[in-house]
């Protein structure tokens, strides 16, 4: 029996599209593996596929004090980071999400503008703005530069919740006679809640990860972990690096699963 036309070009085109994501998903996939494989190494090298495997280096990780101190500088530069994004960016979100006037639009693309901007040249004019008032690299400099790439982030996903939040909630709470902050705290804020964790999880992974602001606003006591990573592996091709990557990988899959089952992650980036 034959098949019509339209049926067939609908499973030519299924066929060619399950085929382009099969490609896509094993080519983002297979680094993911192969640096999880190569962590079990009981090589002085990497090499894949290794010729034995060991939880030697996963041990060696343990005494990297290098990379303790600059894995504790990453997470504390981004935990500050992320708090200041969350603060900034709910309050830029609040101002601009419902505003019809051409001001709230300008400050809109103004707030999302650092996500197109070249991240080499933020980060170079942010050394050359500090250098001008005075201030030297430092931790405080550092926490600066990442909040204003992650600002972005809880921008977007906490406009995102804000433009779905139902105004008749908002008018029958003014109704009742509650004020403008009660109607904030009780209503507004834990509605927009799932969005602004979603901002502010994407906000410290952007930090965390975040390498051309953190080249030119940090010196020899604020080592970031994804710097020394490089340097290591540049320098000396360290195999403790590949151990370190399969523990961060996992934490952030445990990461993104937590959020995902939180606030529903994949279909606000969607």
């Amino acid at each position: 029996m034959s098949r019509p036309p339209g049926a067939l070009d609908r499973l030519s085109f299924e066929i060619a599209v399950a085929l382009l994501a099969g490609a896509a998903l094993i080519l983002l996939l297979a680094p993911t593996v192969i640096v999880l494989v190569v962590s079990f190494t009981d090589g002085l090298s990497l090499r894949f596929p290794p010729p034995g495997y060991s939880l030697r280096w996963y041990g060696e990780l343990a005494e990297a004090w290098q990379l303790h101190f600059a894995l504790r500088n990453s997470l504390t530069v981004a935990a500050a980071a992320t708090l200041l994004s969350v603060g900034l960016g709910v309050m830029a979100s609040l101002a601009v999400a419902r505003s019809p006037r051409l001001a709230a639009r300008l400050l809109d693309s103004l707030f999302l503008s650092p996500l197109v901007l070249p991240a080499l040249a933020f980060g170079l004019s942010s050394l050359m703005f500090f250098s001008l008032l005075g201030w030297p690299v430092s931790v405080t400099t550092l926490v600066i530069g990442h909040t204003v790439v992650c600002v972005p982030y809880v921008v977007r996903n906490t406009v995102a919740a804000l433009t779905q939040l139902q105004p008749v909630l908002l008018e029958g709470s003014a109704s009742l006679g509650a004020s403008r902050l009660y109607t904030l705290r009780r209503i507004t804020l834990p509605l927009i809640r799932p969005g602004v964790l979603s901002g502010g999880f994407l906000a410290f992974m952007a930090s965390f990860d975040n390498i051309p602001v953190s080249l030119f606003l940090r010196d020899a006591a604020t080592d970031m972990l994804p710097i020394r990573m490089w340097q290591d592996l540049e320098g000396r091709l360290d195999v403790t690096i590949a151990a370190l990557s399969g523990v961060l990988i996992v934490a952030t899959m445990a990461g993104i699963a937590v959020m995902e089952r939180l606030t529903g992650l994949s279909k606000r980036l969607a």
